[in-house]
């Protein structure tokens, strides 16, 4: 149910770190297969407001979510803040003329989804953007407060995705956007899928053949390219004794290898300046093989944050001063 490139379950603690730059390509992907296709149409007022359960998740919001932020409502009847938001929230979506897609989830009758968003009350509000879930918040809210989270989660879709949101025309039919095409399956997606499969399960080296797999046959494939990147350094900080890496870090500064593996840690635990100027400062003071090393292990590091995140640009242009 869940995309390839969303794991909430964070048992792959560096999603958070590439998440973005995955995300903007599938978006990408998805929006130009579906202008080749003729384009999505427009919608009514009315399909921007949509009850969603377990079933229809991945299509109706995983998959929306390429094409506009959807923002999710988890909702009770029983709930008396909920009978208060809701409202608010579904005015706004009409409001906002396809700028967001507000999906209500009852909690009461899709108990997966409320446990795979980790909500601990509700009325609680989430979106999902390119795949991508963010909360928003929890409770109830001022329709202030409201609508400054939702013009920030449309400017980040916006600037950062791509996502402009939905064409609405007011004499569309309701259900108009029911009758867009789902996504293609692309011909790697079934060794894709069980390559996040096997990263969820611990098993990286299977996670590593999969993406190996894919890229044998299409080296240019963006989405197992980051994905070998990511499986790679958490097979390799999977057998490493965090202490004492740390220790060796420490004490050995001149040590390639030392500094190499501490680096790693530093960026499965979310440092990434952190892992980027650790390996900047050895690449100055060593030379010859440990330097080779030390800036092939950066540029293997570039590949898992991307090449769109500010800290791979600004690390590029520092490691370009060590070097010459």
């Amino acid at each position: 149910m869940q995309p390839r490139n969303m794991s909430m379950s964070g048992v792959v603690d560096l999603a958070a770190v590439k998440a973005a730059q995955e995300a903007k390509a599938k978006a990408e992907q998805t929006r130009a297969e579906t202008a080749r296709q003729g384009g999505a149409g427009a919608v009514s007022p009315a399909d921007l407001v949509i009850d969603v359960d377990e079933a229809g998740f991945e299509r109706e919001v995983l998959q929306r979510s390429a094409e506009v932020p959807v923002v999710i409502d988890f909702w009770a009847e029983w709930c008396q803040p909920c009978k208060q938001l809701s409202p608010v929230l579904e005015r706004l979506a009409v409001e906002y003329n396809g700028r967001f897609l507000l999906a209500k989830v009852d909690v009461d009758a899709n108990q997966m989804l409320m446990q795979q968003f980790g909500v601990q009350g509700i009325p609680a509000v989430f979106a999902v953007v390119a795949g991508q879930a963010l909360p928003l918040f929890q409770g109830a809210a001022g329709e202030a407060q409201i609508r400054q989270t939702l013009d920030q989660l449309v400017q980040v879709a916006e600037q950062r995705f791509g996502l402009t949101g939905l064409t609405v025309d007011a004499d569309a039919e309701p259900g108009a956007a029911d009758a867009v095409e789902a996504e293609p399956v692309g011909p790697y997606d079934a060794l894709l899928e069980a390559a996040v499969q096997a990263l969820d399960a611990g098993d990286f080296g299977g996670a590593v053949q999969a993406y190996r797999s894919v890229l044998a046959d299409d080296p240019g494939n963006s989405e197992a390219g980051l994905g070998l990147a990511q499986a790679e350094l958490l097979e390799r900080v999977g057998g490493m004794d965090p202490q004492q890496v740390r220790k060796d870090a420490a004490d050995k500064p001149e040590n390639a290898g030392a500094q190499i593996a501490a680096a790693d840690l530093d960026l499965v635990g979310g440092h990434v300046e952190d892992a980027f100027g650790r390996l900047i400062d050895t690449v100055r003071r060593t030379a010859g093989d440990d330097r080779e090393a030390v800036r092939l292990r950066l540029l293997e590091l570039f590949e898992v944050v991307g090449p769109d995140d500010p800290r791979v640009a600004a690390a590029r242009r520092a490691l370009a001063r060590a070097l010459f």
